[in-house]
């Protein structure tokens, strides 16, 4: 009897440690010393919905830090730890997932249109293994371009700050491209590429090309340079430009953009519909409405730049 109970006991548990979900998340930010806001908020969405790690839902991260090359081979080894979901945070990332695997959920935070560039059928019926979230930072390409002229009128050159060989960048300069011709200004594209991109040979090449302000196009090697492109910016007294508010925390001048963090805690809410049956090709991509604009008065003073006031009164926050 004492030995059949034991039995039971041992199946039970394994039953149960079986039962335990295990997901997958690529990052584009942090590092597994400081993983960073939008790994937190994910987390955050987890227990929101009474997920505890290492207890009932196990979390796999992987960060590429500032490596975009390393997206396959970290895709490949949460594969092969068995997970049942993957969340991608950036269009490398998202696109070795899908090459990696037709049958594992991907639940992607997408800061590009995902049907223009194939990754979905459609927004409302996704098709294939892939839902998620996409953010319209794109479309507010013009808006910061109409910020910056705000700001600075007589402002008629504006340096574009990308990683040349990412492809979302890529895409996101043809954005501004359009936008400055609308308003008339000239768009300088500054390029940086590898692990040390050449962050002071592109501030010079815009001081020498004689840009007005700069703008940032976000992606995970410039990420991790954050601090060093606003320091850069303030040393040069251009406005800065960005497409994350956390360079504005870091010193930059503006951000205007969704807010990540609700996109990461919404990712959870997918992992939650999906461990608990629902298919990702019969979940709408969701496209998070709630923009942020963020000005940092300190970096202004820095650069002897006054805000006009009624462009002040608009921010949703203000960094003294």
């Amino acid at each position: 009897m004492a030995v059949a109970l034991v039995a039971a006991g041992a199946i039970a548990e394994a039953q149960q440690t079986k039962k335990v979900p295990r997901v997958g998340f690529l990052s584009g930010a942090g590092d597994p010393s400081n993983p960073g806001p939008r790994v937190e908020a994910f987390r955050q969405g987890l227990r929101d919905l009474g997920y505890v790690e290492g207890k009932n839902i196990i979390v796999e991260y992987r960060y590429i830090e500032g490596n975009l090359d390393r997206s396959p081979g970290l895709v490949a080894e949460l594969i092969q730890s068995k997970v049942d979901v993957l969340v991608t945070t950036f269009l490398p990332g998202t696109r070795a997932a899908r090459d990696a695997t037709k049958t594992i959920p991907i639940v992607m935070v997408s800061f590009v249109d995902p049907v223009a560039i194939g990754l979905v059928e459609s927004l409302a019926r996704p098709g294939g293994n892939i839902t998620g979230l996409a953010t319209l930072s794109r479309d507010l390409s013009g808006k910061r371009l109409e910020l910056l002229k705000e700001i600075v009128p007589a402002i008629s050159r504006v340096g574009a700050l990308r990683d040349i060989d990412a492809p979302g960048p890529a895409i996101a300069f043809k954005e501004y491209e359009a936008a400055a011709r609308a308003l008339k200004i000239q768009l300088q594209s500054l390029e940086v590429r590898a692990q040390n991109p050449d962050l002071e040979g592109v501030f010079q090449a815009a001081v020498k090309g004689r840009a007005s302000a700069l703008i940032t196009i976000r992606n995970p090697l410039l990420n991790r340079f954050s601090k060093r492109i606003v320091d850069l910016a303030i040393k040069n007294r251009l406005p800065l430009m960005c497409e994350d508010s956390e360079y504005v925390e870091a010193g930059g001048l503006m951000s205007y953009s969704t807010i990540d963090a609700d996109s990461f805690r919404r990712a959870a809410v997918y992992v939650d519909k999906i461990l608990k049956g629902a298919k990702p090709a019969d979940l709408p991509v969701e496209q998070p409405m709630k923009f942020e604009f963020v000005i940092n008065l300190k970096a202004a003073k820095q650069i002897g730049l006054t805000i006009p006031p009624n462009v002040l009164v608009r921010a949703d926050k203000v960094i003294k």
